[in-house]
C-alpha cells in the first residue's frame, strides 16, 4: 500500500495540473471501490474550480470552490495518471480507456486525470472542506509538521507494552507511516522492531523523530518506492526501493560499516519485519 512519501509524490504530481483548474467533466465510471461513491459524486465534481491540494497521512485531500473536499485513497494498487501536456511537461497522450479506470477528471485546461485500481481497494468521497472525517478525526500528528516531537513520542511510547514496530504503526502516534518507512528508520535509529515501546530509554526515542524525517524526506526526493503498482503521476517508477537498507533484504549483508550481520525477517502482526540483529538492539 502506498505511504506518506508515495502519496505526496502524487499529490506534487497532480498539484500544478490541478490547482485553480476547472473539471470540466468527471466520469464515474462504476457505483463504488472499497466502499460506495457519494450520492452524484460526478455530477457534483463536474465544474468545479480546483482550490488546492493537500495531503493528509496517506490521503490526498482536493478542495473545491463548492467548498466541498474530495478526498482520495489509493488503496493497493490505485494510481492517478495525467495524460495530456497542458505545461508543457506530460509527454502522455492521452491513452485509449481501460478496464480499471474507474474515475476520469477532464480538466479545462485539457488535462485527463485517470483514477485506475486494478484491485479497488482504493476509495474516494465528498465532505465539508474543514469539517470533519472520520477516516481523518483519529489520526495523529503528520510526521513532517511541527506538532510531531520528541515530547509527543516519548509520551505515545510511555507504558507501551506492543513492539515499537507496532506503535509507530499506529495512525493514532503518527500519521502515514507504513511497514517499508518503519523499517527503514528504525534501521537507521539502531533500533529493533522487537523493542517494546515502553521498555526504550527516552533519549533512544527522541532519536528516532529527526530519523523519520529524514526517512521520509529521502523518498519523497526519490519519489516514493514502486515494488508492484505505485506509479509517480507521470507513470514514472519511484526510486526509493534501490536504497533500502532493511526492507525486503532478508539474507543480505547489513550495510552498516564493519557490521558482518545479514538481515533477517520476522513477521510481527502479520507484517514483515526486516532488521539487522547485530545493528539493532
Amino acid at each position: 500500500m502506498p505511504e506518506l512519501p508515495e502519496v505526496e509524490t502524487v499529490r506534487r504530481g497532480l498539484e500544478p495540473v490541478m490547482t485553480g483548474e476547472i473539471i470540466a467533466q468527471a466520469d464515474v465510471n462504476r457505483p463504488d471501490l472499497r466502499w460506495p461513491f457519494p450520492p452524484h459524486m460526478a455530477e457534483r465534481l463536474t465544474g468545479q474550480k480546483v482550490i488546492g491540494l493537500q495531503r493528509r497521512s496517506k490521503y490526498i485531500l482536493c478542495d473545491l470552490a463548492s467548498r466541498e473536499t474530495l478526498l482520495v485513497h489509493l488503496g493497493m494498487s490505485g494510481r492517478m495518471l495525467i495524460s495530456g501536456d497542458p505545461l508543457g511537461v506530460f509527454a502522455h497522450n492521452h491513452p485509449a480507456p481501460e478496464k480499471h479506470d474507474h474515475v476520469v477528471f477532464h480538466m479545462k485546461n485539457g488535462a485527463r486525470i485517470t483514477f485506475n485500481d486494478a484491485r479497488r481497494f482504493g476509495a474516494m468521497d465528498l465532505f465539508p472542506t474543514g469539517g470533519s472525517h472520520k477516516l481523518l478525526d483519529v489520526l495523529g500528528p503528520e510526521p513532517l509538521g511541527n506538532d510531531f516531537h520528541e515530547d509527543h513520542l516519548i509520551a505515545a511510547f510511555k507504558g507501551r507494552n506492543t513492539p515499537v514496530k507496532a506503535a509507530l504503526l499506529d495512525q493514532r502516534i503518527v500519521a502515514g507511516l507504513g511497514n517499508i518507512y518503519v523499517c527503514e528508520a528504525l534501521f537507521r535509529a539502531g533500533i529493533s522492531p522487537k523493542r517494546k515501546a515502553g521498555r526504550i530509554a527516552s533519549h533512544r526515542v527522541a532519536t528516532l523523530v529527526p530519523i523519520i524525517r529524514e526517512v521520509l524526506q529521502d523518498a519523497i526526493k526519490a519519489g516514493g518506492s514502486s515494488l508492484r503498482d505505485f506509479r509517480q503521476a507521470d507513470g514514472k517508477l519511484g526510486y526509493f526501493q534501490h536504497r533500502f537498507d532493511a526492507y525486503g533484504r532478508e539474507g543480505e549483508r547489513c550495510r552498516t560499516p564493519d557490521c558482518a550481520g545479514t538481515i533477517r525477517r520476522i513477521v510481527q502482526s502479520g507484517r514483515s519485519s526486516f532488521y539487522c540483529p547485530q545493528c539493532q538492539s
